[in-house]
């Protein structure tokens, strides 16, 4: 996800690109006349120039394929200067970060009116093929090696004619057979003429990770009430589902429901019955299912015929069923087992798995002529051909975007992109990052605040997770920012040091806006997310050297860490733990683990606090409870919370704190790292 290489492979060099475009069609739109890109073998991520004025259009409800078009046309444009802003997210609201750029800009009610006034930068179009999917990406690789813009055949169509006049420099249409075959292709003819200073990853035809439609109607019928997994509550559950006949059709929606911990609901046969005749049997995978399979959301299927429908974290499927006119009674008998949900409705929800491709990011991969991909690291084929690009670039890398199939392709991917030492920043979803790249940062350092003087009580620090994801710092952050009861309570906040070169605008905010009680830390596992143990160890130590003035720019001295291995959580190592203490000279680190908690001093020097991961409030409570029955209160001890960023807020922080007796005591990570020291006796 970034556009540098670090550690023993890095290389001096000054990355600035200086193109000369034809006159724009009005003043808004004439090219500057130096380039604006610029890219220091010492910072991490690219600088863009200052924008000073902004055409913005809402493409918020825009076609999927225009949503390319103005994303790639975005990034020639803002190449030279940022000059186009596109509103794609209503999350965090259209005009929030917009208008804390404090630029001056013009919103176009016509969004062909923005393309109209800069046609003279763009010297054609790539005609992507609506047949192959990833066909987008390979368009989008060659629209910023050819400085063009991306169109679907029929916008193609009309650029061709007046007043447009683009004419295609390339048609996909037919050239590949499916995803290797396009990704094949890339790397053989245009791998060696893009940056190798980063990688994007992007889905070509994903729906938009954005809050889910309208599930107000949906009532729970069935709730596992314990973290059940491996199938140790696998059987048949009998569901009445006549209180939901008389819409068009009832649906049923299974979810997760412990968001944190990665074990979903599994479905395995599903059965259902209008007055005792049966209208549907499928098992899940089967031709069978494809019928009643109203929204596969971000779902998993397990290989076989004979397998199951899963979705893990917070992820969800839907079933429909269209009982016979007239049923008096319905009913479903189901095969699951581990965490699941289950609620029903006669409301049609919206479905946020529509297919069609976004805009996201490709304005910066088009600018900085890297090349865009989506390869499956559990797929032998496609892994392959991912760890051919891996090597190429070398160790430090950043790999940005995401990976597909979820939470697998999490782990798989980033153990993979670790491997070879490239980190993630989960960036799929940033909108106008080469605006937000051409903003400055203006550090306002984090207060010190008095660490409490240490007694035999229970002291809690709470984080707020996700803080390596970048779009997580654009959108769902700034809402659990925006809270009215953040403050009350101390609240450490993972966020990305990059943030630093990639959105000093968004960084800047966070920083002097923070109370006393706001302490922000570094998101998994420093700067990017990565798994340690999976580094080779010079290698890492490289990296966290010379990233480490990130995290001291940013303030963000405390990392979050993330450490796996085969998609299980694993110890440090003892290299990596001396690796993060001399070369981060962090005070402590968390590191993850969904089920536990607890503080170890490695190598007797360092505390590492095990970070036990909550979603709701009676999560907290009986955690603490749990810690403070197995509590003598003869010495301090230590518990620390991560709180998950989706289905928490800072008032739900504030309600379980206040459900706490006087022996707790809730402090920031650096108050918590001290007294833990303190403690221990180290220095």
């Amino acid at each position: 996800m970034k556009l540098r290489k670090l550690g023993t492979a890095a290389v001096a060099v000054l990355c600035t690109m200086s193109l000369s475009f034809g006159v724009a069609a009005d003043t808004a739109a004439k090219p500057p006349a130096k380039s604006a890109i610029s890219w220091p073998a010492e910072q991490e991520l690219p600088s863009f120039a200052k924008a000073k004025r902004l055409e913005v259009a809402d493409i918020y409800d825009a076609p999927g394929d225009m949503k390319i078009l103005l994303a790639t046309l975005q990034g020639i444009v803002n190449r030279q200067e940022p000059r186009i802003y596109l509103l794609e997210s209503a999350e965090e609201g259209k005009f929030k970060w917009l208008n804390d750029l404090d630029v001056p800009y013009k919103v176009r009610d016509n969004y062909w009116d923005i393309i109209r006034s800069f046609k003279d930068e763009v010297k054609g179009v790539i005609i992507y093929d609506p047949m192959v999917p990833d066909s987008i990406n390979v368009a989008t690789t060659l629209a910023g090696l050819k400085d063009a813009v991306v169109a679907s055949p029929e916008l193609a169509e009309k650029l061709a004619a007046a007043p447009y006049n683009l004419q295609a420099l390339d048609d996909l249409r037919g050239k590949f057979k499916d995803r290797i075959d396009a990704y094949t292709w890339q790397y053989e003819n245009l791998w060696s003429q893009t940056s190798h200073r980063m990688l994007i990853g992007l889905s070509p035809d994903t729906s938009v990770r954005l809050p889910d439609g309208n599930f107000n109607s949906f009532k729970t019928i069935a709730q596992e009430t314990t973290q059940e997994r491996d199938a140790n509550n696998r059987k048949v559950y009998d569901l009445d589902l006549s209180p939901y006949l008389g819409g068009e059709a009832v649906y049923l929606r299974f979810a997760d429901a412990f968001t944190q911990d990665g074990w979903g609901p599994a479905v395995h046969e599903v059965t259902v019955k209008a007055d005792g005749q049966v209208i549907a049997q499928f098992i899940p995978g089967t031709p069978e299912e494809a019928q009643f399979l109203y929204d596969a959301q971000s779902s998993q299927l397990s290989e076989g015929s004979g397998g199951h429908r899963f979705a893990d974290n917070g992820r969800y499927f839907i079933y429909s069923f269209h009982a016979p006119e007239g049923t008096k009674q319905l009913t479903a008998s189901v095969e699951m087992w581990n965490q699941f949900a289950v609620s029903a409705s006669n409301e049609k929800p919206v479905s946020s798995g529509q297919k069609e491709p976004y805009g996201f990011l490709r304005d910066y991969a088009v600018a900085n002529k890297a090349s865009v991909f989506w390869l499956d690291a559990n797929v032998p084929e496609q892994k392959e051909l991912f760890e051919k690009m891996l090597a190429d670039v070398g160790p430090g890398t950043p790999y940005l975007g995401w990976f597909s199939n979820d939470v697998e392709g999490e782990f798989s991917g980033v153990e993979i992109t670790s491997k070879y030492g490239v980190y993630v920043l989960a960036a799929d979803w940033f909108s106008n990052l080469t605006v937000f790249s051409g903003t400055q940062a203006n550090p306002a350092k984090q207060q010190k605040v008095e660490t409490p003087k240490l007694e035999n009580k229970i002291y809690v620090t709470y984080t707020f997770s996700e803080g390596d994801n970048f779009q997580y710092n654009q959108h769902k952050m700034r809402n659990l920012w925006d809270d009215p009861n953040r403050g009350k309570v101390p609240i450490n906040w993972t966020s990305s040091p990059l943030l630093y070169d990639g959105a000093p605008a968004i960084l800047n905010y966070y920083q002097s806006t923070a109370t006393d009680n706001d302490l922000l830390i570094a998101g998994p596992s420093g700067a990017g997310y990565f798994y340690p143990n999976a580094w080779p160890e010079q290698a890492l130590r490289d990296f966290l050297k010379q990233s480490y003035s990130y995290l001291n720019k940013s303030g963000m001295n405390i990392p979050y860490v993330l450490n796996r291995i085969d998609g299980q959580n694993v110890p440090l190592s003892p290299a990596t733990a001396s690796s993060y203490l001399e070369e981060y000279k962090v005070p402590g680190l968390f590191l993850s683990w969904e089920d536990r908690h607890g503080v170890e001093i490695l190598d007797g020097k360092l505390p590492v606090s095990t970070i036990q991961g909550i979603s709701t409030v009676d999560d907290g409570k009986r955690i603490l409870d749990e810690a403070k029955a197995g509590w003598d209160g003869k010495s301090p001890q230590f518990v620390s919370l991560g709180l998950l960023a989706w289905s928490l807020t800072p008032t739900d922080v504030v309600k379980l704190t206040e459900s706490l007796g006087a022996e707790y005591e809730i402090v920031r990570a650096d108050q918590y790292f001290s007294l833990i020291r303190e403690a221990n006796g180290l220095k």
